[in-house]
């Protein structure tokens, strides 16, 4: 019975170290929409030749403005950012004692008797933190929803694989028809609650995720 209680356990330590989870993404889901279907009735005609249930204009352009449009995305993102603290303090403080003379009687001894004390402390602490970050990449994503004002809702996702891994980059935002140029491009600067992401299957994101047994002792005994 202790060797298997033993057995047990040792097999548990090895399933919590193993146990690391990527972080869910962040990006608005779905990551894609089909198109809507079209309607199974037959639109009324009015016997001229012009009809606007099936108007089309004959010089549109191809930008995107329904559900199930795609809609290409340029990723030009740069952030940096950086910030210092510091704070320093003394303080000093000093003390002295005489033994009382009464009345001139043991004058001699009493002299010998006082004490003296100073004391002084200072304090001082410095912080500095840097970060820096520059993503660039193009894909194209889905129009996933059309809001009341008329701007679009993309997402998407794009994977390359590797050969010891794949790279995920998903994106989701808010983008408005006037910033969509003729070519159906938009950079992401013009995407309003824009998510980017960036993952990727191989050891590189499981060295940076902890496992569930470092968070188990790093709960019960933080740094």
């Amino acid at each position: 019975m202790k060797f298997s209680l033993s057995a047990l356990f040792a097999i548990a330590v090895a399933l919590l170290t193993g146990c690391g989870t990527l972080p869910e993404t962040v990006v608005q889901t779905p990551l894609t929409a089909r198109p809507q279907p079209a309607y199974a009735t037959t639109p009324a005609t009015n016997g001229a030749i012009f009809q606007s249930s099936t108007y089309r204009p004959v010089f549109e352009d191809r930008r995107a403005r329904l559900i199930g449009d795609t809609i290409t995305i340029v990723v030009n993102e740069r952030s940096s950012a950086g910030k210092a603290a510091g704070s320093s303090g003394s303080k000093t403080g000093s003390l002295a004692a005489d033994a009382p003379n009464l009345f001139g009687i043991f004058g001699g001894v009493t002299n010998r008797l006082g004490a003296s004390a100073s004391t002084s402390s200072e304090f001082e602490d410095r912080g500095a933190i840097t970060s820096s970050n520059n993503f660039v990449s193009t894909l194209t994503v889905t129009v996933i929803d059309v809001l009341s004002n008329g701007n679009l809702v993309v997402a998407g996702e794009k994977q390359v694989s590797l050969d010891k891994g794949a790279e995920f980059i998903r994106f989701s935002g808010v983008v408005d028809p006037s910033t969509v140029s003729g070519n159906n491009v938009v950079s992401s600067t013009n995407v309003a609650d824009a998510r980017i992401e960036y993952r990727t299957n191989s050891r590189i994101d499981g060295a940076a995720v902890m496992n569930m047994l470092s968070r188990f002792f790093l709960s019960v005994v933080p740094l």
